[in-house]
C-alpha cells in the first residue's frame, strides 16, 4: 500500500493518492477509502480497480491536518495502509486506524 502526496501551488490542499497493491487486494472485487475526510461513509469514496488488480483513489485534503482512514474491501474486510504516516487507536472495532498527515 502506498500514499503519494502532491501539494498544489494554487490551492491550500494536498492531492493525496491512496493505493492498494494487487497482492494486498487479493481477489477483492471492490475497495473503498473510508475516513474522517468523508465522514466515515463506507461507500462515498470508491477506489478504481486498475488492470494489474490494484486499487487507486485520489482525494484533495486541506493542508495542516491529520486524517484517520482505513480501506474496506468487498464490504467485509478492513485493512490499514502499511505506509501510513502513523496509526491511532480506535474504540470503534477495537482496532487501529491509519493516519495520513498533510
Amino acid at each position: 500500500m502506498s500514499i503519494e502526496k502532491k501539494y498544489l501551488k494554487t490551492k491550500n490542499v494536498c492531492r493525496t493518492t491512496f493505493r492498494i497493491p494487487s497482492d494486498a487486494a487479493g481477489e477483492s472485487k471492490t475497495a473503498f477509502l473510508v475516513g474522517e475526510f468523508n465522514d466515515w461513509s463506507m461507500h462515498a469514496t470508491p477506489m478504481k480497480r486498475l488492470k494489474d488488480g490494484s486499487f487507486k483513489a485520489e482525494v484533495d485534503l486541506p493542508i495542516g491536518a491529520a486524517y484517520q482512514f482505513r480501506y474496506l474491501l468487498d464490504d467485509d474486510r478492513w485493512e490499514n495502509d502499511w505506509n501510513a504516516d502513523t496509526y491511532c487507536y480506535s474504540e470503534f472495532g477495537n482496532c487501529e486506524n491509519s493516519v495520513v498527515e498533510v
